[in-house]
């Protein structure tokens, strides 16, 4: 009788496949009968959980001196056993779980098998080859006995898993951090609270800052949320001063590239460890091919565990930037990397169409720009039309209108929205006074427990009565003040958010034609105004949004002086480029708040062509 030895090692970091693999197949050799040979063998190292596709592809195997020869792997099993000339008509394996550890993949393998005539045996199961008095042999209590033994399989991994995770995330509200520190930190190692563990010299890992990494980090941020930067750009800028600002070295260091690149500026721009948390599951790596996860299923650790390089707020305003852009350059120079490129487009990545919000791509026809919405066929909604273009020149004549009279022009304040522009003194002076009330209550009932506690201190014998007393008031002082506190919360959280039509007056007042600016100081000035555009091929009318918000109307302002510099004078603009790249600040105060400013001009566009 010919047989097929299958066996499996979980993964290399688990087991020894020099001494597992040999194990299983003695195993299953000892439960043969004496005219059973075994004429093929195949084995993977790997998880019994993956995906039955992927399952016999992997390469771990070679890294390893295994003593047995090697047919295949698990798909070289299957294929072989469908084919008429197979050399074998029996599978055996040293117990079932070695197949799969996913009940569902185990029952296919077997399935599959047993539809191309050959039977699936296991070392540690009861089986019968042959038939007893020409009856066919008796299957059904190896059945009963292999799937109880598959579902325990089953059931201990997921077991295991769900331990392990819930483990995770105890240790990462610990603070403690896994893996290569990021740029920016270095490891602080401390020892192993399991005794036997730290006899082996096992230790736990928190982070502190790098004092040499640090500055690179901060500046980063800032490049990002003040100037709105895309990875290439702050990566150029990083490039010109590595002495300053040195590039991270992976692991292992011979894949160091020696500069700063998109991807190593972006690993940073997205990791949420430079709040102060600890943060894990940020990445299905077990089961996502290392897909970022929904941010809802992070695990953060409560509280701040180390030293923060930016405030939570800041980090969360750097990924603002990542999803306004949707993907685009923030730079003026072409994509090399696409092969139809052969112009960049001024307006690329801030016109989307107003129909189905899709950005639009450039186009070029007989030296004209043009802006084109073509989604794929069913994924557009009624009324929008298979694909239409419109000329770039049209966009930004309404473009130079929009920002000449209701962003920098005179009578702006006028053009405001009726609800924004009649927000009175009244209105900012009233929440200000409920900040300072709440403020000062929350001071007040401090200071109230601490006199409860002073006068405790001053009694020599106090009475049972008196001590349930102190500690009646003391509760209900400290449950009034997480009162106040929540109250304050909220109240600082519409302050921030309420729009503030002030912050319009901190921008110059000028003209501005785009089509006369260099493309890159145009692009500046769109980032810093976070411009937003939006045709409507069904009413031809374009939308135009601008935000300011309180942080970063500094940098607005700033780019508006360079973009009203009329006729543009390149060397006095390269000057000041360079003065403000050497002293540059963070930021408008902290007094001024955030508002979003929607201003919508009354005019349609011409007919496009």
């Amino acid at each position: 009788m010919r047989f097929a030895w299958l066996g499996r090692v979980s993964t290399k970091d688990m087991q020894d496949p020099t001494l597992s693999l040999p194990r299983q197949l003695g195993s299953s050799q000892r439960a043969l009968p004496e005219d059973a040979l075994i004429v093929a063998y195949f084995y993977d190292v790997e998880s019994g959980r993956m995906d039955l596709n992927l399952r016999g592809s992997g390469r771990a195997h070679e890294q390893f001196d295994i003593p047995i020869q090697r047919d295949g792997g698990l798909q070289d099993l299957l294929a072989e056993a469908e084919r008429v000339d197979r050399r074998f008509d029996y599978v055996i394996c040293e117990s079932i779980e070695r197949t799969a550890r996913h009940m569902y993949y185990g029952t296919t393998i077997e399935h599959r098998l047993e539809r191309a005539g050959v039977r699936l045996l296991a070392a540690d199961e009861h089986f019968q080859l042959g038939s007893v008095d020409g009856r066919k042999p008796k299957v059904a209590t190896q059945l009963l006995t292999r799937r109880v033994k598959q579902s325990i399989s089953e059931f201990y991994v997921v077991d295991m898993l769900e331990k392990s995770w819930d483990g995770f995330a105890i240790h990462t509200e610990a603070g403690y951090n896994v893996g290569k520190p990021c740029y920016g930190y270095r490891a602080r190692h401390v020892p192993h609270p399991v005794p036997a563990k730290r006899a082996k010299g096992v230790k736990k890992t928190f982070l502190e800052v790098d004092s040499t990494q640090a500055p690179a980090v901060r500046k980063m941020y800032q490049w990002r949320v003040n100037k709105r930067l895309g990875y290439q750009a702050i990566a150029d800028r990083l490039n010109r001063d590595l002495a300053s600002y040195p590039p991270p070295v992976p692991i292992p260091a011979t894949r160091a590239v020696g500069r700063w690149t998109s991807s190593t500026v972006r690993d940073v721009l997205i990791n949420p460890k430079y709040t102060g948390h600890m943060v894990w599951n940020r990445k299905a790596r077990k089961t996502g091919n290392n897909k970022v996860n929904p941010i809802t299923e992070w695990i953060w650790s409560k509280d701040p565990v180390h030293e923060p390089l930016v405030p939570l707020e800041e980090w969360l305003r750097a990924q603002d930037v990542s999803g306004h852009r949707f993907g685009s350059r923030s730079t003026s120079n072409i994509n090399a990397k696409h092969p139809q490129t052969k112009r960049s487009y001024l307006l690329r990545t801030y016109l989307f169409c107003g129909a189905c919000v899709r950005r639009m791509h450039g186009k070029t026809r007989r030296g004209f720009a043009y802006y084109a919405c073509a989604p794929k066929q069913g994924e557009f909604p009624d009324g929008h039309p298979a694909s239409f273009w419109v000329r770039e020149e049209v966009i930004v004549g309404r473009l130079n209108e929009f920002f000449s009279t209701h962003v920098f022009g005179t009578y702006r304040r006028a053009l405001l929205d009726g609800s924004i522009r009649d927000l009175g003194v009244a209105a900012q002076r009233e929440r200000e006074q409920r900040l300072t009330a709440l403020r000062r209550e929350i001071d007040d009932t401090d200071r109230m427990i601490k006199n409860v506690v002073r006068s405790f201190a001053l009694i020599d014998e106090p009475t049972e009565d008196l001590m349930r007393d102190i500690n009646w008031q003391r509760a209900e002082l400290r449950e009034h003040k997480a009162t106040l506190e929540a109250a304050l919360t909220k109240a600082e959280d519409e302050h921030q958010q309420a729009p503030n039509p002030d912050l319009l007056d901190a921008l110059p007042v000028g003209d501005v034609q785009i089509e006369e600016l260099p493309e890159d100081v145009a692009r500046r000035l769109f980032e810093a105004l976070r411009l937003e555009l939006h045709y409507d091929k069904r009413t031809n009318q374009l939308r135009c949004k601008v935000t300011l918000i309180g942080p970063v109307v500094s940098a607005a302002r700033q780019a508006a002086r360079e973009a009203m510099v009329l006729p543009f004078d390149a060397k006095r603009q390269l000057d000041q480029r360079k003065h403000d790249d050497e002293n540059e600040e963070g930021g408008m105060s902290n007094t001024t708040t955030p508002v979003p400013i929607l201003l919508v001009p009354p005019a349609g566009l011409e007919p496009a062509t």
